[in-house]
């Protein structure tokens, strides 16, 4: 059997089982080559670095006492960052302020962060975005999920960016790490669902979306 399998997350990661190699240092990072000069990755400006970066801090901060709703209690901080790791690795986006916004998409949402402190810290743009992104927990669950597919064409090019992501990482991850108390019929209604909101801004990444639509041919 092959030594490497793919992770559900992030499908062109190869992983290693566990038993392969324990204790092994990991080989050094290659860089793929291009195949031509369209395909080089230009790096992002040392500002926008540091974005990145203090946004990665910030959400790490604000989600440290969370976890998601997987039987494994997996650190809630590993969605905001897997999301801006499929923006950056499969969708190729480098936009800083995109990434930024991406990481802290939950922050207002899911804990006690402010789209004013957002805005005081990262600047407009990346609370605008954010604020896209953040439903309203005051309202019924069915009431958000019923704005979020009615308000998502509405919405800028960056945040549809991070709606595509957000529901690739949830869909993957649900098909490793099913929520408890999930049955077969509410995981099929949410992949019914995330359709619904993902038909809504199609166009916006065409590889995101034919890896979306790969997984919901599969699972509606």
């Amino acid at each position: 059997m092959d030594s490497k399998e793919k992770c559900n997350l992030y499908p062109e990661l190869p992983v290693k089982k566990s038993d392969d190699n324990q204790g092994s240092p990991p080989p050094p990072y290659e860089s793929p080559e291009s195949e031509s000069s369209d395909d080089v990755v230009l790096p992002i400006p040392v500002e926008g670095m540091a974005l990145v970066i203090k946004a990665a801090d910030f959400a790490a901060r604000r989600h440290r006492f969370q976890k998601r709703k997987d039987h494994k209690g997996t650190p809630y901080i590993n969605h905001p960052l897997g999301v801006a790791y499929i923006l950056t690795n499969e969708a190729n986006i480098y936009d800083p302020v995109t990434l930024a916004a991406a990481i802290l998409h939950d922050t207002v949402e899911d804990t006690k962060t402010t789209i004013d402190e957002i805005n005081s810290l990262f600047g407009p743009e990346v609370a605008h975005i954010v604020d896209e992104c953040t439903d309203d927990k005051s309202l019924p669950k069915d009431v958000r999920k019923k704005l979020q597919i009615e308000t998502a064409a509405s919405h800028s090019f960056k945040a549809k960016l991070i709606h595509l992501a957000d529901k690739l990482y949830n869909i993957r991850d649900l098909s490793r790490n099913v929520p408890q108390g999930w049955d077969t019929r509410r995981i099929k209604n949410y992949y019914k669902w995330c359709r619904e909101v993902v038909n809504q801004i199609r166009g916006t990444n065409e590889t995101l979306e034919k890896a979306l639509d790969k997984i919901f041919d599969e699972k509606c």
